[in-house]
């Protein structure tokens, strides 16, 4: 039986900017799940996704089956097609440049290496219930965030060195 993660980030109201990550998580077997959100601060798109993962994954037991959900093509093109690239040049993209992010992608792929994950797209804003959902939970966090409720959690690797601010 298979866990499965609806995943989604949102920066608003502009990118680079405040930004923020949902979760829907449904456990093997069930009909519904838990929903999870959180405000990051200052960050990107990318970053957000990739914290949204990062929930997600972290949420599933370890050696569990899981299904990731996203509609970023960056984060599922990152852990299906781009990691072994990135891996074999030293963890620099096809531009010779750095990887961005590397302190959440080194993250998401520890988790992801702990459990038997399989990676699924769908078009964002496009009626897919559950990933309205995490949009919704998303920007909720960034709506509590801007009236001065709701957590303010640090994406992960924030805290260790990676370029960034908090609010």
């Amino acid at each position: 039986m298979t866990w499965i993660a609806y995943t989604d980030g949102a920066c608003a109201p502009t990118n680079p900017g405040p930004c923020a990550w949902g979760l829907y998580l449904i456990p093997p077997g069930s009909q519904s799940g838990t929903e999870h959100h959180g405000f990051i601060g200052h960050g990107t798109n990318q970053i957000a996704e990739l914290t949204a993962a990062i929930e997600g994954l972290s949420r599933v037991p370890a050696g569990a089956p899981v299904e990731l959900v996203s509609d970023s093509q960056y984060v599922l093109k990152g852990l299906t097609e781009w990691r072994k690239g990135w891996e074999r040049k030293g963890f620099r993209n096809a531009k010779g440049e750095p990887v961005a992010n590397l302190p959440l992608w080194k993250q998401l792929f520890a988790l992801a290496d702990a459990r038997k994950v399989t990676a699924r797209w769908v078009r964002g804003h496009n009626g897919d219930l559950h990933n309205e959902r995490v949009d919704g939970l998303a920007n909720k966090a960034l709506r509590e965030a801007r009236e001065g409720g709701g957590p303010k959690v640090p994406a992960p690797g924030l805290l260790a060195g990676r370029q960034g601010t908090l609010l």
